[in-house]
């Protein structure tokens, strides 16, 4: 079955429908929070790529609220959802540019679910399908993958699988790099614009004694924005049309984090974060367009 233009899923396909925008206040904060160089982005402007999680965002009673800071399960999730939720990696396409202030209608609707066993114990893979649509055309389509683990009462091995070599190969050659000392101010401070209570990301005791990690943890999210924002910054005349990305292994306050890339191709740019032990966090990939001849 195709799919409609305006983003919206067949009648009968279970899905989510909202509506949100991205303000210019928004956008002047997560300017502000990267320490991005020039003028924020202002009304009517095109929204940097992945900018659009500031939308969105959860609006539930406190009383909905889990012991891990995530809300329960919306409807279309709650038979599915089962234990502690991770942002496990995601897929991006942007069709056309969505202004900030405009109106965004977005369709979320279930892709696909797995269910595994790693080293951590039973897994279970959940894909969302985001369709954002903006001015009656499809803007961005997002496959957004999260992992689900069971839930504990006490500490516990922490993160998803990793690879079982995290390192960059020896000699790899990046062109553009960056860099910065995540603490808990950063942390707090994404958190709050993304509205993403999970306390993992400020609850340096819930983080470390339920959860099992050795410190609080830096969003996926934010370093996905981080990687794109390498592209936006050294390839200005360039525009972002698909972005991937995955989560290697967690990424914790207090040490620097590198966020470098390289052209793999005339319109493809290959990315990572990687930790002050040279351990890569974060992978992903993103489909620039080609200068004009």
């Amino acid at each position: 079955m195709s799919e409609p233009v305006d983003g919206s899923s067949p009648p009968s396909e279970p899905s989510e429908e909202t509506d949100d925008a991205v303000t210019a206040a928004m956008a002047l904060a997560m300017h502000e929070l990267l320490d991005a160089p020039g003028a924020a982005p202002a009304s009517g402007d095109a929204l940097p790529p992945l900018w659009h999680w500031m939308a969105f965002v959860p609006r539930v009673p406190q009383r909905c609220i889990g012991a891990d800071g995530h809300p329960n399960p919306s409807p279309l999730l709650a038979t599915v959802a089962v234990g502690r939720r991770m942002f496990a990696s995601g897929e991006l396409t942007f069709e056309h540019a969505v202004t900030i202030g405009e109106s965004i209608h977005r369709t979320t609707k279930i892709a696909s679910i797995e269910d595994k066993t790693g080293r951590s114990g039973s897994l279970r893979f959940v894909t969302l399908r985001h369709h954002l649509a903006a001015a009656g055309s499809r803007a961005v389509v997002e496959d957004q993958h999260l992992v689900y683990r069971p839930a504990v009462d006490g500490p516990s091995t922490a993160g998803p699988d990793t690879e079982p070599d995290t390192r960059p190969e020896a000699g790899q050659m990046w062109q553009w790099a960056s860099e910065i000392v995540p603490d808990p101010t950063l942390l707090f401070r994404f958190s709050a614009l993304t509205y993403n209570a999970h306390r993992i990301h400020y609850d340096r005791e819930y983080a470390t004694q339920v959860e099992g990690y050795t410190g609080l943890v830096v969003h996926g999210p934010l370093q996905a924005i981080l990687l794109a924002e390498l592209c936006r910054r050294n390839a200005p005349d360039r525009t972002l049309t698909a972005f991937r990305f995955r989560a290697v292994r967690p990424a914790f306050e207090g040490s620097p984090l590198q966020f470098v890339g390289r052209f793999d191709g005339p319109s493809r740019v290959v990315l990572a974060a990687i930790d002050h032990g040279g351990r890569i966090t974060m992978r992903a990939e993103a489909d620039l367009t080609e200068y004009s001849a």
